[in-house]
């Protein structure tokens, strides 16, 4: 499963995941407030909302009373979304989570007569997908990534790109942790927003708040 960080590490991204959902949440909020919300210094916010910034994740507007405003851009919520599977993969609560999101996955596969299944991206939630998928009555014909580095993976044939399938797909469930957003948009353009599929925990089920183009 997932990899152990270094504790320093683990804590670093905490707190950039933890900035960037209080961000999402309220842009607006004084870095004094999201101090006293992440439990860290005043000088340590105002670093890592700098250097949000600068890494692309964060875009910054001036808002009333001299305060500035940040919002999250779309590569702010690519990495919100490894982030937080990378902190849950980390946890007990994962595997349990991961279960109830695919479940509820594959039973919205039923319902609009989706059976055969293709994943995108190779990863832990990948493979809890395969597992849960034995029990739902739907079919994981086949996983898509892009960094494949065998045939098959979980006993599924695997391929690099949704131009190297060759077999009915119904659907796509997006299991890619890492560039999720971007994974889903590509399936979208391909299979149309009403046949890709992505569990809670990636965020990807709602339109992203505040992005900034």
């Amino acid at each position: 499963m997932a990899r152990t960080l270094p504790s320093e590490e683990t804590e670093d991204e905490r707190i950039v995941l933890s900035l960037l959902n209080s961000v999402e949440s309220d842009g607006s909020q004084s870095q004094r407030h999201l101090a006293a919300e992440l439990g860290i210094a005043l000088g340590l916010v105002n670093a890592y909302l700098k250097r949000c910034v600068r890494k692309g994740l964060l875009k910054v507007s001036t808002a009333p009373a001299r305060r500035y405003a940040y919002y999250l851009t779309p590569q702010g919520f690519t990495e919100k979304s490894r982030l937080t599977v990378e902190y849950l993969s980390s946890s007990f609560s994962f595997f349990r989570q991961a279960k109830a999101d695919c479940a509820e996955i594959f039973k919205l596969a039923q319902a609009r007569n989706f059976h055969n299944l293709v994943l995108a991206g190779k990863s832990d939630l990948a493979e809890v997908a395969i597992l849960s998928a034995v029990e739902s009555g739907v079919s994981i014909v086949a996983v898509v990534a892009a960094d494949a580095d065998a045939a098959s993976f979980v006993g599924r044939s695997m391929v690099k790109s949704f131009d190297e399938l060759t077999i009915p797909v119904d659907a796509i469930v997006i299991t890619d942790v890492r560039s999720a957003r971007a994974t889903y948009e590509e399936a979208v353009k391909i299979y149309g927003v009403n046949r890709v599929l992505a569990p809670k925990l990636l965020g990807l089920n709602t339109p992203p708040k505040g992005v900034v183009q």
